[in-house]
């Protein structure tokens, strides 16, 4: 890449070696570093009409001082100052939280400008900027930058400022020709320039649109180049799966397939038969029947031969896996163990020694599949259930206790599109998005919590019914900190509620895994009939006669999980119902809330959850494996996420690529990054 882009920051003129460490902070360092961070947004300080001004959008507006400001003190060292302002005829609320020092400033009959967000119901301005007469800005749509310590915006586009100047001409113009005319972008140098000192909106529209790309682009080209290079040295085996035999275990299975279903089974058993490691995710909703899906494909390899590794993130969904899968295969004379922590001396031993010798071709288990002492014979697939859930460096233990065994992944929190081709890019992805025929949807319910009376008498008849009820809590004891209510409380009000009529259960996370089996074994067996857990269930506990599901403080939780803790109820044939306890204070929170009682489907749910949380909440920081985009968002950018995947699939699969000058930068970065073959550049 340009050696003057990578001298380091102190190159730029006024930048000595104090503010490089106040820049290294926000992970600053060389030239390219400087031009390349960008505001993550701007203000606007056009004076507009207010009719014209759109509900909660930020307005500067000049107005006359029609009262006095008046000043009302809450909390520790917390004000809010308010005063009247008629502004084109209008007559405003403008209202400024702690800035009682504003108070002298105020002068009815002055004229001020105010810059703030415009409450359009209420005809208020809340306000963060004023300034005395009125002010015409040379510069009215100006960049923010996040600075740190006493690094100021203005300091720092100073520096900007001078590193465009100075080096703006050697900025690296990596996109090729063709996307640059085929697309109408910018060159590099005028996007950088417009981000950083815009001219107006449409421009630097614009600019955004091709760094955007750009970034997107080369993300795109690293992870197709890993696919390409993963097909071509894979080490995998064709697998000979007898077709007669599979198709005799899926006419004999005890319901029938959903053409979802036989869809994602013909994408996979292609992949065993190739010589190509298979590396496939297979997403499907609550209830979607992915686990017979599992079963159809371990069925395939050991037919041929192989053994199958099934791990799952926790013994209770180890232990329901392997129930079901035993009463499928039972009738092949297929064995099938289980292996985690609770597993100990002899049995674990022997339950080794078996996996060790090929005679056990099905194993399910927790973590324990990845210790030192457990050996397989021959194991030709590995899947990973909830994958999200383990770390790479967990699910590469478990494919090398094998000779580049085939791969499926599998998770029931639907990963929206536009993450599942950023961050699984390297993969095939399978979807079964069709639940089985006879399913009845889940009918959802939000309650405000002074209705718990009307909840509880609800749950009653269901109870009188012969059903039962989960009961969700965020906490497991009170909390000072956060007020919501605790399973340990609420365990304790409801059995006191129905005390002589219905059992309550308690399952948390501190139980130790041999309570929580028996916790589990009561409210699977009816004996307990309201189960208080907190989000312990909320991944593989399969108990058919739940039909009600309360979820207490319900806007704590993001929809991915709701709709998880909701998959609970709806197993059996009676209707299900999950009723949402809640009282959000946010608009977030109270979109949450309708968007539940709006669907069922998990992949819309998924959608508007990314939208709602942003793509760094939704698996968790560590597990997200997202990069660090320096402007792009695979939210609100994914068309041209999308478009990028498809050029750069075109592009790694192009011959001119790898030889053709026009690429040379393209290519350069890629080695840089690790991304390619050295030789294969060279």
């Amino acid at each position: 890449m340009n050696e003057i882009m990578e001298q380091p920051v102190t190159t730029v003129k006024g930048i000595g070696e104090e503010t490089a460490k106040q820049l290294k902070s926000l992970r600053i360092e060389t030239v390219q570093d400087l031009l390349e961070y960008f505001p993550f947004r701007y203000e606007d300080y056009q004076i507009k009409d207010l009719h014209q001004v759109k509900h909660e959008e930020r307005v500067t507006v000049v107005g006359t001082i029609q009262t006095e400001a008046s000043i009302r003190y809450f909390g520790k060292k917390k004000n809010r100052l308010t005063f009247r302002l008629l502004v084109d005829n209008v007559l405003v609320t403008v209202t400024f939280f702690n800035r009682a020092f504003l108070q002298k400033q105020i002068a009815v009959g002055a004229e001020v400008t105010i810059t703030g967000k415009w409450d359009q119901h209420r005809l208020t301005i809340t306000g963060n900027e004023f300034k005395q007469g009125r002010e015409e800005r040379e510069q009215t749509f100006a960049p923010v930058y996040s600075v740190t310590g006493t690094l100021t915006t203005r300091s720092l586009r100073k520096y900007i400022y001078q590193a465009l100047k100075d080096f703006g001409s050697y900025l690296p113009e990596i996109l090729p020709q063709k996307y640059i005319i085929d697309y109408k972008l910018p060159s590099k140098k005028e996007a950088v320039s417009q981000l950083h000192f815009p001219t107006n909106k449409e421009l630097v529209k614009h600019a955004r649109r091709r760094m955007v790309y750009e970034e997107f682009l080369v993300f795109q080209l690293k992870m197709q180049s890993f696919r390409k290079a993963n097909r071509e040295h894979s080490h995998g085996r064709a697998v000979a799966i007898d077709k007669g035999s599979l198709s005799s275990f899926i006419d004999d299975l005890p319901f029938p397939l959903t053409n979802a279903q036989r869809r994602v089974i013909d994408e996979i058993t292609t992949d065993l038969q190739s010589a190509t490691q298979m590396n496939r995710l297979l997403q499907g909703d609550v209830g979607s029947g992915k686990t017979v899906v599992a079963a159809i494909c371990m069925y395939a390899i050991i037919q041929a031969g192989f053994q199958a590794a099934l791990m799952v993130p926790t013994e209770i969904l180890a232990e329901q896996h392997v129930q079901s899968l035993q009463a499928l295969f039972q009738p092949y004379g297929v064995e099938v163990e289980l292996l985690s922590g609770s597993v100990k001396g002899k049995k674990r031993k022997e339950k080794l020694e078996l996996l060790a010798n090929g005679h056990l071709k099905i194993i399910v288990g927790t973590h324990a599949l990845i210790q030192d002492d457990v050996h397989f014979n021959n194991l030709g697939l590995v899947i990973t259930d909830e994958q999200h859930r383990f770390g790479v460096e967990q699910r590469r233990v478990l494919r090398d206790k094998g000779e580049h065994p085939d791969v499926l992944f599998m998770t029931a929190t639907p990963i929206p599109r536009t993450l599942a081709i950023s961050v699984f890019g390297d993969m095939d992805v399978s979807i079964i998005d069709e639940l089985p025929a006879g399913r009845k949807t889940i009918e959802t319910y939000w309650a405000k919590p002074d209705m718990f009376e009307r909840v509880l008498d609800f749950t009653e008849k269901e109870l009188m019914a012969g059903r039962q009820c989960y009961v969700i809590c965020p906490l497991i004891e009170e909390s000072d900190k956060i007020d919501v209510q605790n399973a340990i409380d609420v365990h304790l009000l409801l059995t006191q509620h129905f005390q002589g009529k219905w059992k309550v259960g308690l399952m948390h996370g501190r139980l130790h895994s041999s309570e929580k089996d028996v916790v589990m074994e009561e409210f699977s067996q009816n004996q307990t009939q309201i189960l208080v857990s907190t989000t312990v269930v909320e991944v593989g506990v399969n108990v058919p006669n739940a039909t009600v599901m309360i979820i207490y403080d319900a806007e704590r939780f993001g929809l991915a999980q709701l709709h998880q803790l909701r998959g609970r109820v709806g197993r059996g044939q009676a209707q299900s119902y999950c009723i949402l306890l809640a009282d959000p204070k946010s608009e977030v929170g109270k979109e949450r809330m309708r968007i539940m009682t709006e669907t069922n489907d998990g992949f819309v749910l998924s959608e508007r959850d990314l939208e709602l949380r942003g793509p760094g909440d939704f698996f968790g920081a560590k597990q997200s494996g997202l990069p660090d985009f320096k402007i792009a968002d695979v939210v609100h950018d994914y068309r041209a996420l999308e478009v990028a995947r498809n050029d750069a699939a075109t592009l790694i699969q192009s011959e001119s690529f790898w030889i053709h000058d026009e690429f040379k930068m393209l290519r350069e970065l890629l080695k840089k990054e690790g991304a390619m073959n050295k030789q294969k550049i060279d």
